[in-house]
């Protein structure tokens, strides 16, 4: 055990546990128990350390902060984290599935042949070609080198698996195949460690501050208790989305009001509502992403890969009813169109080996399991000969590599044949906002003008416009990574 600059480290082991998580206010009891827990925990810089004054401020420890604050400190910045929740992570916790990158080192290692081009044409269709382009081309531009950088910092991604809308395995998986969110929260805590750099928890930042109109710093109250300014030369606001805030979602999508969220407790809208304050402008606000396979009590996403490594959708007929690996958007309304507007995602020992995520959903007692086809069928009160066709003609198109029923061309590379077997039921859940603040491709927070606010940043889910109308799987990290990694480089030459 070392103290570094007030903070107190244990085993970089980590990652967070659920006793912290008791601190907060609101956090729910499917959010305490996302949380990979361990004998070995990791405590914030305290808060009496914190300084009057810093190169730059981070607002949210999710990982588009944490990578704009690596990024900052790279460039010779003194940065400082601020987040308001009792552990950091935020909704990168949730990810599950990987990161989608093109043209990388790891995809040449498989055998992969991608392109740049590729991987923006089938976004910008999985968007409804409503994605900002210039914001999209910087994105898979860049996919490779920040797969490079993570590596840098020992977050190796090269495992491959594919998701929904694209065409080849460019979605990035830690080597083990365990969730990618988790691995990344703590590969990139682990550095904010190593760097020395301050992360301060239960810091709820409430207001960005302005001087000769340009940023100067940040109103910060501490442990719900005092308020204290604190000065930069820059704020990065990475802050996420608002997919937990029933006001906000109420007020842009009143038809959602009643669906279940797979955000983290803090998703509410804070950054989004002190940068309307400054000026800055939304764009696509109305853009809310349904997840199509969320387990619904507690409210948990059952990430793409059980799909993309071989799982299939029934019904409760027990009958497939769409392409499972069509985008988020189309598969959830097709879930919605069945009996019940629910379904169950099936699959068998083998997708369990080759996604480690299945574990984490055995564990939590999502999932019913037998040893056969029919037994399964019984245990979730599906017809069974009716489970076996389905199962039979669905090995059958994999051997022949064509969905002879919905045209899918993705994740048939094994057929469901390994006992025991597992369905978990899934409906669909809100799962990501796609509307945020309007930023350029240097993560500047613009106002309706197009001017630049002076000194403020944005990156990650707060901000809006690259996903379109529809975020594909995979995406959102990229999207983390590559913007707060440009979001600390880019304070870092505005301050110089």
């Amino acid at each position: 055990m070392k103290k570094i600059r007030g903070m107190t480290f244990f085993s970089a082991a980590l990652l967070l546990t659920s006793s912290m998580l008791g601190i907060a206010q609101g956090v729910s009891a499917a959010d305490k128990s996302d949380v990979t827990t361990s004998a070995s925990k990791t405590e914030y810089t305290s808060a009496k350390d914190l300084k009057k004054k810093y190169d730059v401020i981070i607002v949210g420890a999710g990982g588009a902060g944490m990578s704009a604050a690596l990024a900052a400190k790279q460039k010779g910045l003194k940065p400082v984290i601020l987040e308001k929740m009792p552990i950091a992570g935020g909704n990168t916790l949730k990810a599950s599935s990987g990161m989608n990158a093109s043209e990388t080192k790891v995809e040449k290692a498989n055998g992969i042949v991608d392109s740049n081009e590729q991987f923006y044409q089938e976004t910008l269709k999985g968007g409804h070609n409503k994605n900002d382009k210039a914001l999209l081309h910087y994105m898979v531009n860049h996919s490779a080198s920040a797969i490079d950088w993570l590596d840098s910092m020992g977050m190796k991604l090269d495992k491959l698996t594919i998701s929904g809308g694209m065409s080849v395995k460019r979605t990035h998986r830690p080597h083990d195949g365990s969730a990618v969110g988790q691995y990344l929260a703590t590969g990139l805590l682990r550095n904010i460690k190593k760097d020395k750099i301050p992360l301060i928890v239960n810091a709820d930042v409430t207001k960005i501050t302005e001087k000769d109109d340009q940023v100067s710093g940040v109103k910060v109250v501490i442990n719900q208790d005092k308020t204290k300014t604190v000065k930069a030369k820059a704020v990065i606001v990475t802050t996420g989305g608002y997919g937990a805030s029933k006001a906000m979602i109420k007020k842009y999508r009143p038809d959602l009001a009643k669906y279940v969220t797979t955000n983290a407790a803090g998703t509410t809208g804070d950054g989004i509502k002190m940068i309307r304050q400054l000026g800055g402008y939304t764009v696509d606000m109305k853009q809310i992403q349904i997840h199509p396979t969320v387990y619904q009590k507690p409210a948990y996403l059952i990430g793409e890969a059980t799909r993309g490594e071989g799982g299939i959708l029934v019904n409760k007929s027990g009958d497939r009813f769409t392409n499972e690996l069509n985008t988020r958007d189309k598969v959830s309304a097709a879930i919605n169109g069945q009996s019940g507007k629910m379904a169950y995602v099936v699959f068998d020992a083998g997708v369990k080996a080759r996604s480690a995520a299945v574990d984490q959903y055995i564990k939590k007692g999502f999932t019913k399991q037998a040893d056969t086809v029919e037994d399964l069928a019984k245990k979730i009160n599906v017809p069974a000969a009716e489970l076996q066709k389905t199962i039979t003609t669905w090995n059958q198109d994999v051997a022949a590599k064509k969905d002879s029923q919905f045209e899918r061309t993705t994740g048939m590379e094994h057929q469901l044949n390994q006992g025991p077997y597992y369905a978990i039921p899934i409906a669909p859940g809100i799962h990501y906002t796609m509307g945020g603040v309007k930023i350029n491709t240097k993560t500047q927070v613009l106002k309706k003008s197009g001017k630049a606010i002076p000194g403020l940043y944005a990156a990650g889910e707060v901000a809006g416009g690259l996903h379109g109308y529809n975020r594909i799987g995979g995406n959102s990290v990229a999207d983390i990574i590559i913007f707060g990694r440009q979001a600390g480089e880019q304070a870092a030459a505005y301050i110089k």
